[in-house]
């Protein structure tokens, strides 16, 4: 069956929302004392248990929305991450970079946002499920 350009037009866009958090928790796995001081910093309670929480997120959910396995409850929870993570570490909307990087959170809440209604697509470990569980 050939694929659309919105087949891979999605596939495209859950590659690139997963790469950054990819990125960010490979980042965090390789430096974790800093991210412990700056979760610290933020005066959130357990910081290793907010580590924990965001390495799941970033690597582990990052992962399936990068095949597309469970996509839409994925994205859900991606974009609440997002949402958090805007309003608890980047809410100094002063500081012009803290701004940017809130508003970077909320567009990619977005996108994730539009994952979680609309699915993963064709390209995605989702759509070979479904066609599996409808063969047998």
């Amino acid at each position: 069956m050939p694929f659309t350009i919105n087949d891979t037009t999605t596939f495209t866009g859950r590659a690139l929302l997963s790469s950054l958090f990819l990125v960010s928790g490979f980042a965090k796995v390789t430096a974790p004392d800093a991210t412990l001081g700056y979760i610290g910093s933020t005066g959130m309670p357990f910081p290793t248990l907010a580590l924990i929480a965001a390495l799941v997120i970033e690597l582990g959910f990052a992962s399936a929305l990068l095949v597309g396995y469970r996509t839409r409850f994925v994205a859900a929870v991606m974009a609440g991450f997002s949402l958090a993570t805007a309003l608890v570490f980047h809410n100094q909307l002063g500081d012009q970079n803290q701004l940017i990087h809130f508003l970077k959170n909320l567009a990619i809440a977005g996108g994730l946002l539009q994952l979680a209604i609309h699915g993963g697509g064709a390209l995605s470990l989702d759509i070979y499920r479904s066609r599996r569980v409808a063969l047998a």
